[in-house]
């Protein structure tokens, strides 16, 4: 089941229930991203979960922060939004 959230304590939350992935849009900065990968890929309970973030395709320095801090795959938003449903069909639990 696909979810949308946009804090971090429903973030932190719903983690809890292991999904199979986490999308996270790079440039959301209200949420902290890099903060919530962070943290994601530093609890041992919630470290198996795949992270993927998407961004504007210029944007090289933000990506190597996010594969840095932990984000398993950075995409840019438009091969991201070409692929989403093979992404999320790989991730599905069906």
């Amino acid at each position: 089941m696909l979810q949308y959230v946009t804090n971090e304590k429903d973030l932190l939350e719903k983690a809890k229930a292991n999904p199979a992935l986490i999308v996270f849009d790079l440039n959301f900065d209200a949420v902290r991203p890099l903060e919530l990968i962070k943290k994601l890929k530093e609890d041992a309970g919630l470290k198996h979960i795949s992270l993927l973030g998407y961004l504007s395709h210029v944007q090289g320095d933000l990506k190597l922060a996010a594969q840095q801090t932990g984000c398993d795959v950075v995409l840019p938003r438009s091969a991201f939004s070409m692929n989403m449903q093979e992404i999320f069909s790989r991730h599905s639990a069906g």
